[in-house]
């Protein structure tokens, strides 16, 4: 149990409805000062719904939210001057340039010119941005301006750091820069909320995470925990051109000691404690008149946990908004 000390923030029974719809269902947990906490699930299961109830772009219907020990129920701008946050869609001025920008956000926390300024200036480094400083943010990629926005939300050096689905519909190399940012303040101390229904990037940043299903939350562990159950297991996927439902049925019949199990992309899934042989699973599908065009061995990881828990396959996941 963390003590009251060591707790950044925390949400008891947190429930939020929109009209019959139950966005978040009676959900409760806490995150540790420093800590970076994963919030994993596919689109539609509460996630931006949870960040806009704890940065107090939502009210709750139910539950109570502590924010750096600061009750914030009922009054969500309590705790304000502790909390960045950098949303899902950009919240930043079309006609402002991306300087003019960083430098606003700076004003509304009471920065002075000077220091907003240079703190402007130094951002605009951080995130790639120095060159188009002057240009205005209508103008911007889609990564330009995901990291401008990702500037906008630190600008005043928050302890608390809400992130909602960071590099979601980004270049590969922003993604990348965004990724190493969030890598980056983690290991000054800030402590990182941070949504994503991309698993490999919980897995790859995440201390902790808890799997939250249709508003519910299913799981929560720390990441080294939640991978234990899968170190040592053997996976091969089978790639079928002539797939036809029920063959992992059959499979799993005649190979009891496997676990199989088909996936939504057509292909089949083969789980082992032992190593898997290929080649009697080839002779048993060409015995059939089944052709089998790959077989590709996968290193288990979260994405594997994540579908036993949630019973949700990754390529849903893997959906953009």
């Amino acid at each position: 149990m963390q003590s009251e000390s060591t707790i950044a923030f925390e949400v008891s029974k947190l429930t939020k409805r929109y009209g019959e719809v139950v966005a978040v269902n009676d959900i409760s947990f806490s995150v540790a000062r420093g800590e970076l906490f994963g919030f994993l699930g596919p689109n539609g299961a509460g996630k931006t719904t949870t960040i806009n109830v704890l940065t107090g772009l939502a009210r709750p219907d139910a539950g109570t939210i502590n924010i750096g020990g600061i009750d914030c129920t009922h009054n969500p701008k309590a705790a304000q001057h502790l909390v960045g946050v950098v949303p899902d869609e950009s919240n930043l001025y079309a006609e402002l340039t991306g300087f003019d920008n960083l430098c606003f956000c700076a004003a509304l926390y009471g920065m002075r010119k000077n220091e907003r300024q240079e703190r402007a200036r130094d951002l605009l480094a951080i995130v790639g941005l120095t060159d188009a400083a002057n240009r205005k943010f209508a103008n911007y990629s889609k990564g330009m301006k995901r990291k401008l926005t990702f500037a906008a939300g630190i600008i005043h050096q928050p302890p608390i750091l809400f992130l909602d689905e960071p590099t979601t519909g980004i270049d590969v190399a922003s993604a990348r820069q965004v990724r190493q940012i969030i890598a980056s303040l983690h290991r000054k101390g800030t402590t990182v909320f941070l949504t994503t229904h991309y698993i490999e990037e919980a897995e790859r940043l995440c201390e902790r995470i808890a799997f939250i299903v249709s508003g519910r939350i299913v799981r929560i562990d720390r990441t080294a925990d939640l991978l234990q159950p899968v170190k040592g297991k053997n996976i091969l996927v089978l790639s079928i051109s002539n797939y036809e439902p029920g063959i992992s049925e059959e499979i799993a019949k005649a190979f009891p000691e496997y676990h199989v199990q088909s996936t939504n992309q057509g292909k089949v899934r083969v789980e082992s404690a032992e190593q898997i042989i290929v080649g009697p699973l080839v002779h048993f599908l060409e015995e059939r008149g089944i052709q089998m065009t790959e077989a590709r061995r996968q290193v288990p990881s979260l994405e594997d946990v994540f579908v036993r828990v949630t019973g949700i396959e990754a390529g849903l996941m893997k959906k953009e908004k």
